[in-house]
């Protein structure tokens, strides 16, 4: 009786045929996460490759160690060296995948160092496992008149069957995965009864925000920003983006109301025009519709600018007007799910295979002033108010034009996001930047999401998770107490807007003293105010008292219904209609032209000239001015809001004093 070869028993062993199959697949599967591009099918190539790979790693070591002892004394040749390479790659190749697993599932994100390594090692690996056992078989081969490796050969071939097959079962197991898997449609067509007002080739028109195929985008692919801080990836950053304005543009009482009457007025069409920019969710799924309720959805509604509204958004123009072109980002499998198991393979996915995440939500244009322009910067025309073309609030021409820019010179310009988007200490997965001139990969910040401007009203109104301290912080900024190390040395200290009071030291009683009040647009990169000129009020309030507290002037006060005393000096804007009436409801939709506007551009002063009669009887005047601001006057919360004693809170930008002496 013909004895077994003993190579017949180790190539016919189970054991080898589970390590071998398992470590083909992943091999192979790897190559697959490298080479090919983002999809169903690639995304659950990555967690087979995943489950795969923790079920192959004890198998193997058991194999590995019991291979090692049976061949432990061959002598050494190329293919017992090509065997230890295989085998340190092989490991190499576990543990930095066990690593990368760990931090899929428990961590922020994955290091690009391990990714690394893990990449380098499957190619070590195929270039040393590989030739290991082709070489051996390809050796057998050419040996194959020999009888007695006629066992082996067989061996051999069944093996190679039996690990091709097993790849493909696992294969098989993606592709039937990927079959039934149903992703949430990106694009889907406009309802049967939308209005294409404007044209079917502009079907969001009169605003220019349009998709990239002009079809409908389901609010749910645009909302989800709570997923964003719910992963555990970007939770500081949620955290900013809740109270801020772009979370609340949408859900702006006033915006509400302002939308519901141009609706009622001019057709719930007309109502595209502002939600390129507050409302751009329920814009691009076609809420803004005949027959509608309620002209935001909830999603819009509750989200506003979204995450993924910014980040999806690919080209920009500055015409503003929202002239920009959004594409809805492909998305992870179950990322749209809030609970269960479907929430874990998300997360896992994004962190364990985030080439597409970053590249679809991250663009070097989210950079430029040129991205924010596209919705700062305002204008009405024909197709709103049936006359011609009129320029509204532009803070991305303010800009442009003013000391602050200095085109090609980073280290003098100063951006939107230096001040708007300070940096901020970080431990979110997107910290560091090398792009910037004056940052780096590894400096442990990021870009606050607040986006601190001048609302220092519907934060605390809404009651936003964060509102109160938002507010805080939006006064702070108004009064020039925050200071941004990184744009020290290119930036002025002190108050956005310093006041001054120019006035003689001494003055005689009977005097008709002329006194005045200096402003300077000391920080603000654009106009102040800026915004909507028709709503918002920055004024001077002035007091002078005597010696005994006696009020001798005063300009610039409230009167019992909150309404500012006429003659005050104030920043503002009066539009007109077609016909000449003041536009005091911010129906910018009949707007023709300004009657009015007084605001200040960036380095440009001003100044409030007021003239009273000196007391005989006072023997000292106190002097005291302050700049004042509110988000919205009066007149328009009474008309939105008539069931309420709604109004605006007032911050004090800056104050000045001074006492001069009567002379006896």
């Amino acid at each position: 009786m013909q004895l077994e070869h003993p190579r017949v028993r180790e190539w016919q062993h189970r054991l080898l045929w589970c390590v071998g199959g398992l470590l083909l697949f992943e091999t192979l599967s790897g190559l697959a996460i490298y080479l090919l591009p983002f999809s169903v099918p690639s995304q659950f190539i990555v967690l087979l490759h995943t489950v795969g790979g923790l079920v192959f790693t004890l198998p193997y070591l058991w194999y590995q160690v019991r291979h090692w002892w049976i061949y432990r004394r061959i002598p050494w040749n190329h293919l017992v060296v090509l065997g230890y390479a295989g085998m340190v790659a092989v490991v190499v190749a576990i543990v930095s995948g066990l690593v990368l697993t760990v931090q899929a599932l428990w961590g922020t994100r994955i290091h690009y160092g391990w990714s690394r390594v893990h990449l380098w090692s499957t190619f070590a690996l195929i270039a040393t496992v590989v030739p290991h056992v082709v070489w051996i078989m390809v050796r057998d081969h050419r040996a194959r008149k020999r009888e007695v490796l006629q066992p082996v050969l067989v061996a051999q071939h069944r093996f190679s069957v039996v690990i091709t097959l097993l790849t493909a079962v696992l294969f098989g197991m993606v592709v039937a995965a990927a079959y039934v898997y149903r992703a949430p449609a990106r694009y889907v067509e406009l309802p049967e009864d939308y209005s294409y007002l404007y044209g079917p080739d502009r079907p969001f028109a009169p605003s220019l925000a349009r998709t990239v195929n002009n079809k409908a985008i389901p609010a749910h692919v645009l909302g989800g920003s709570a997923s964003c801080g719910r992963s555990g990836c970007h939770e500081q950053i949620y955290e900013e983006w809740e109270p801020s304005a772009h979370r609340y543009a949408a859900m702006d009482p006033l915006f509400r109301r302002i939308q519901h009457v141009m609706g009622t007025q001019n057709g719930a069409e007309s109502t595209r025009y502002c939600g390129g920019c507050h409302d751009p969710i329920s814009l691009f799924s076609g809420t803004k519709n005949l027959f509608q309720d309620d002209l935001t959805n909830p999603v819009g509604f509750r989200e506003g600018v979204s995450c993924v509204v910014c980040h999806a958004i690919q080209e920009v123009d500055v015409r503003g007007n929202a002239d920009y072109v959004i594409h809805a980002p492909q998305p992870y499998l179950f990322e749209r799910d809030t609970s269960g198991i479907g929430v874990l393979i998300s997360n896992f996915l994004i962190r364990s295979y985030p080439k597409h995440h970053v590249t679809s939500l991250s663009r070097r244009m989210f950079k430029s002033p040129e991205f924010c322009g596209a919705c700062h910067k305002q204008f009405v025309d024909e197709e709103i108010n049936n006359v011609g073309w009129v320029q509204l609030q532009n803070q991305y021409d303010n800009w442009r034009q003013s000391r602050w820019n200095h085109p090609g010179d980073p280290t003098k310009t100063i951006e939107c996001r230096e001040c708007h988007m300070p940096l901020m200490d970080s431990f979110d997965p997107a910290r560091g930047d090398a792009l910037d001139y004056n940052r780096a990969a590894n400096d442990g910040k990021h870009r606050s999401h607040r986006f601190l401007g001048a609302n220092q009203f519907i934060p605390s109104h809404l009651e936003l998770p964060g509102g109160k301290k938002h507010v805080q912080l939006i006064e702070k900024w108004l009064r020039g107490e925050i200071e941004i190390p990184e744009i020290a040395d290119k930036w002025r200290s002190g108050p956005v807007i310093p006041v001054q009071i120019l006035a003689p030291k001494q003055v005689r009683p009977g005097q008709q003293l002329t006194l005045e009040v200096a402003l300077l647009n000391n920080k603000a990169g654009h106009d102040f105010p800026t915004g909507p000129l028709d709503i918002i009020q920055s004024w001077i309030e002035l007091r002078v008292t005597d010696d005994r507290g006696k009020e001798v002037f005063a300009s610039g006060r409230l009167d019992d219904r909150n309404f500012i005393e006429p003659g005050s000096f104030a920043f503002k804007a009066e539009p007109v209609d077609r016909y000449g009436n003041l536009i005091d409801r911010h129906n910018l939709w009949e707007m023709v032209g300004v009657r009015y506007k007084r605001a200040l551009f960036p380095g440009y002063a001003d100044r409030a000239r007021y003239t009273f009669t000196v007391p005989h009887e006072a023997r000292q005047l106190h002097v005291k001015a302050r700049l004042c601001y509110r988000k919205v006057n009066q007149f328009l919360l009474n008309f939105l809001f008539p069931e309420t004693t709604l109004t605006a809170p007032i911050t004090e930008l800056s104050v000045d004093s001074m006492l001069i002496a009567v002379a006896p």
